[in-house]
């Protein structure tokens, strides 16, 4: 059936007055902060908020929730901004976010507050989808990487200042702070993007018709599967009831999407996602690099602290160098995917990218912290490599009514990447700790008794086994990649003609 998402006159790209550009851009900037200062900041108050709320059983729940919002309504997101226009999904979704911050500065339970949690992340999918298909509409194909790098540095900024930010704020303020901080960012890029962000001329619909029994099929579907991945194994065993009733609803809910998606006029998640080589390619290989970005960003603390002695902070200094890299490389990786391609450049990154996490368990024990660090360095350099031209690449190969869906089912693939390997790579750690162990412990609990200092040597060796293991998963899911592209991506981006040259 035809679709009956608005048509654009002209090219596909958005075109503004430099100065009105610059000032959208910096919205953009300060929107995708928002999202990426709360990846970071709220961990390191975790205790303050566990203090004063209690709740420690469930605490993990400030993360989950907020993680399933985002993850289950990317796709609807995306195809809400091709039908009504990026700016009412962007302006509606940041109201929501601060909606959220703001619940949740004045929550006075752990209860409360998770739930508040959730309404951030309702808001927070928006953030990101359509901060990314804004920056792609904003640059035609040659001018693209500059705003990329900007959006780039924004998470490196805020993966070094977040923990920094949060810890002050705890400890010298309150803990509320940390969401409080959320409303003048966020009301300064609603200001920017409200005034100055003017959208191509559309032809208007007879009347939109918006898919609200799939974007529900897709709510509930991603959100038992996503509960279930991500509980299993922490909150009930994997083969228990709540596990396999989960699942199961999951399942029957995946059938219910692919039945109301099918017989939809307009779907918020179309067949021609996964049709088309080039999309379904790119959708996999991220969905393999979320995998893999669970091997440092949730074990290489605990290894930093266990194995090689470091603080917290000195931890966390070792994870965050891989986010200036990133940044630079995907900074500089136009020069590369102008002369090779976009295929070629994500190949080189992935496979150069499969040998440093592959090097990881061969450092010595206990080894020294330059050793990580360094390695921490190289991946994100070539990790840089490999998002970026995908992502400019995927967003070239279709025109404005299409890029809000081909944006958000790439991030979407990246979320579900890591939920699942997250759960994945805890079983594998947890299974060579009890192996080791004699069948006794988890991760959480033998890091807890590591940091009260009753942890014997032998349970330092082990752990650093399991996070070895799990670097050897890391290095297989980029592997996973690599043949990905290799194999079903085009070696050559059908790049639109009005984009730019065929890259």
């Amino acid at each position: 059936m035809g679709s009956t998402t608005p048509a654009i006159r002209g090219d596909a790209t958005t075109r503004q007055d430099p100065r009105k550009r610059g000032a959208v851009v910096a919205a953009l900037m300060l929107a995708m902060a928002l999202a990426a200062l709360d990846a970071t900041i709220v961990s390191t108050a975790v205790p303050q908020i566990v203090g004063d709320l209690g709740g420690f059983s469930v605490f993990s729940w400030l993360f989950s929730g907020y993680l399933l919002a985002v993850t289950v309504t990317l796709p609807v997101y995306g195809k809400l901004s091709d039908t009504f226009g990026r700016k009412p999904v962007l302006v509606a979704g940041a109201a929501v976010f601060l909606l959220g911050s703001l619940l949740c500065a004045g929550a006075w339970n752990m209860a409360a507050l998770i739930a508040f949690r959730v309404v951030q992340g309702l808001g927070g999918g928006a953030l990101q989808g359509t901060v990314q298909t804004l920056a792609a509409d904003l640059y035609p194909l040659a001018e693209r990487p500059r705003i990329q790098a900007r959006l780039s540095t924004v998470w490196a900024v805020s993966a070094v200042a977040g923990p920094g930010l949060g810890g002050v704020l705890a400890a010298y303020a309150d803990w509320r702070w940390i969401f409080l901080v959320n409303l003048p960012i966020g009301a300064a890029a609603l200001w920017l993007i409200v005034r100055h962000l003017h959208e191509p001329e559309r032809e208007k619909a007879a009347r939109a018709r918006v898919d609200w029994a799939g974007a529900l099929a897709v709510f509930a579907c991603g959100g038992a599967l996503l509960t279930a991945l991500v509980q299993g194994g922490v909150a009930w065993a994997w083969l228990s009831a709540p596990s396999l009733a989960l699942f199961g609803a999951g399942l029957a809910l995946a059938g219910a999407v692919v039945w109301v998606e099918r017989r939809a006029a307009d779907p918020i998640i179309p067949g021609w996602v996964w049709r088309r080589r080039t999309i379904a390619a790119v959708n996999l290989a991220f969905g393999a690099l979320g995998l893999l970005m669970v091997a440092p960003s949730v074990f290489l603390p605990t290894y930093a602290q266990s194995v090689l002695g470091l603080g917290p902070a000195a931890a966390g200094l070792v994870l965050c160098v891989w986010t200036l890299t990133w940044s630079g490389s995907a900074a500089v990786s136009q020069h590369v995917y102008r002369r090779i391609g976009f295929r070629d450049t994500a190949l080189l990154g992935i496979g150069m990218g499969a040998l440093i996490l592959l090097a990881f368990p061969f450092l010595p024990y206990p080894g020294s912290w330059w050793q990580p660090t360094l390695l921490m360095l190289a991946l994100g350099a070539v990790l840089g490599l490999f998002q970026l031209p995908l992502i400019i690449g995927v967003q070239s190969t279709v025109g404005w009514s299409e890029r809000g869906t081909t944006t958000a089912s790439v991030l979407f693939c990246r979320q579900t990447g890591q939920t699942v390997g997250a759960s994945v790579f805890g079983a594998v750690a947890n299974g060579v700790l009890a192996a080791r162990l004699g069948g006794t412990g988890d991760l959480e609990s033998v890091t807890r008794a590591l940091d009260a200092g009753t942890a014997p040597e032998a349970t330092r060796r082990a752990i650093a086994a399991a996070v070895h293991a799990v670097y050897f998963g890391a290095a297989c899911a980029a592997a996973l990649a690599f043949l990905v592209l290799l194999v079903v991506a085009p070696r050559r981006f059908p790049v639109r003609q009005e984009q730019g040259r065929q890259e």
